[in-house]
């Protein structure tokens, strides 16, 4: 997309229209996106300056400029700076038509860079999926970093966010889990990857899995409890667009809206570490009997 035909502001597109026009052709790359039909349904926001496009898209540009040989890379860079960039409620984000026009109609070329399909003896020629334009909160290209930062955020700090992306599982496994929506929950499972105690994917995988399981009949939120967030600061926050800052080299302020109490982290570590040694984790048997032998 030419530079001058890009949007200014940010809009919500629908999904009958993503349907209409995502085509095979499209996702293969072998056709383009009809801009000035998408551009035609989309529907304009209100005058706010949190909807001014050229935040998220300079954002997008470094991410692309800076990751362009790894693109899974760029995510622990990209999450928490279009969380702070992206001023939004839960309930906004929830609006699949904002992440829609992010995919096709202001970034396409960031999807096709971080989510390009794989050639198989069905489909020779790469297509990307239909999901990544037009998905699930924990699949779509731009709502799966704007939730992960959200969800594993401690308050203002997004450093839990950046190591949760470090792991392509924390996003593609554990993020789909209702068990992150339990704050001191996420920060525990965070704290077990920053510490190594599980590192690669089916570690994170065994953990997750073992942690949602039992969560059926353990009530974490009474093992550790969680402070109430603070709403109004979250609104000032997000009402404070005009005074953002989104620096490349540190990670930005997110709002203080309270961090979980370390005493409810400290509650649950133990117990998951407890989980995760009785889970089953592929290939770990196999190595603990190459060690004792």
């Amino acid at each position: 997309m030419n530079e001058l035909d890009r949007p200014q502001r940010l809009a919500l597109l629908p999904d009958a229209t993503v349907t209409k026009y995502l085509t095979v052709g499209v996702r293969t790359g072998a056709e383009s996106l009809p801009q000035a039909a998408l551009a035609k349904a989309c529907i304009a926001l209100d005058s706010s300056s949190r909807w001014e496009a050229v935040r998220v898209r300079d954002l997008v540009d470094e991410a692309m400029r800076r990751y362009g040989d790894v693109p899974t890379r760029a995510d622990a860079w990209l999450a928490p700076r279009l969380h702070a960039a992206l001023r939004l409620s839960r309930r906004e984000a929830a609006d699949a038509r904002l992440w829609n026009f992010l995919a096709l109609r202001l970034a396409s070329d960031y999807v096709f860079w971080r989510h390009p399909g794989r050639p198989s003896k069905e489909k020779p020629v790469p297509e990307v999926s239909s999901a990544r334009f037009q998905g699930a909160f924990h699949t779509q290209a731009f709502a799966r970093l704007w939730w992960v930062a959200e969800l594993f955020r401690d308050g203002d700090d997004y450093g839990p966010a950046e190591i949760a992306c470090g792991n392509q599982d924390m996003l593609n496994t554990t993020l789909r889990l209702e068990i992150v929506q339990h704050r001191p929950t996420a920060q525990a499972l965070v704290r077990m990857l920053d510490r190594q105690s599980i590192r690669i994917g089916r570690e994170v995988n065994a953990l997750a899995k073992a942690v949602n399981a039992a969560g059926s009949t353990l009530m974490y939120e009474v093992l550790a409890p969680d402070e109430v967030q603070d709403a109004d600061a979250y609104r000032a926050w997000m009402d404070d667009i005009d005074s953002v800052h989104l620096p490349y080299e540190s990670l930005p302020e997110g709002p203080d809206d309270i961090r979980v109490p370390e005493t409810a982290v400290d509650a649950l570590v133990p117990l998951f570490e407890k989980l995760y040694e009785e889970a089953p984790v592929r290939g770990r048997e196999k190595v603990a009997t190459v060690s004792n032998a």
